[in-house]
């Protein structure tokens, strides 16, 4: 059986990455999306858990894949990105897929670009009408500091498992992305030492690919990506090390 564990991104939700997760289930495919630990809407829920909270929540789900199915792949949105690396290198999964991960965060040229266009809609009386402006704007004010504080620890600490990544990996990236700016592709896909590892950019898509038009595209680049035949990578007598290793320093 093939298992899938997607982990969504920060102040968001399962709710939030839905439809791919469908897309997934109707291969007959076990897949898994936890909520991550405060992640349920509320600003006080999120300020009372760390980012290791988040990352156990993950290890958890994905040991229990991992003894349900011969094969499992794991998919990671914005850092929720972060995380699916770290959860690549420390255990024998058998792709990976990531998609806007915030290894950088904030792209301050495609923000002002946005800001204007909300400026210029205001000025027209069409904000109103704007669902993305609104989508971001209950994100800010559902975000306390002190998860903002855990999500850049979270980055820091767990980047550099980057490093320890050999399994076939797609990164996908929306050029006009204003939270994660392209270089962010540009760092993992330079660090990740697997053989087998795909980069691709979507001019014109934002934050969440699969909210603007390139929906389709990304679902078709994902199939093919995972659908493919690649060598599996083997559960062998390194597991219970990689299993136990931390990268917390």
């Amino acid at each position: 059986m093939i298992g899938c564990l997607f982990v969504h991104g920060f102040t968001s939700n399962p709710k939030e990455v839905n439809e791919l997760v469908k897309h997934l289930e109707d291969k007959s495919w076990m897949v898994y999306c936890p909520e991550l630990p405060g992640h349920d809407g509320t600003k006080e829920s999120l300020k009372q858990f760390s980012y290791k909270h988040w990352v156990y929540k993950t290890e958890v789900a994905l040991e229990e894949l991992l003894k349900r199915c011969d094969t499992v792949y794991v998919i990671g949105f914005s850092m929720g990105g972060v995380i699916a690396g770290y959860l690549a290198a420390k255990y024998p999964v058998t792709k990976l897929v990531l998609i806007s991960s915030a290894v950088y965060y904030l792209n301050p040229k495609q923000i002002a670009q946005d800001a204007t266009g909300w400026f210029m809609e205001g000025i027209r009386g069409e904000l109103e009408e704007n669902e993305l402006y609104h989508f971001y704007l209950d994100k800010v004010k559902r975000t306390p500091v002190s998860a903002t504080i855990e999500f850049a620890k979270l980055v820091r600490k767990l980047r550099h498992a980057l490093d320890d990544i050999d399994v076939p990996t797609l990164i996908v990236q929306g050029e006009s992305d204003g939270l994660v700016p392209p270089k962010s592709a540009d760092y993992i896909y330079s660090h990740i030492q697997s053989e087998d590892k795909q980069i691709f950019y979507f001019p014109n898509a934002k934050h969440y690919i699969w909210f603007g038009e390139e929906k389709q595209e990304l679902i078709d680049k994902i199939d093919e990506f995972l659908d493919s035949t690649t060598a599996r990578k083997e559960r062998d007598v390194d597991d219970e090390d990689r299993t136990t290793e931390t990268v917390y320093h």
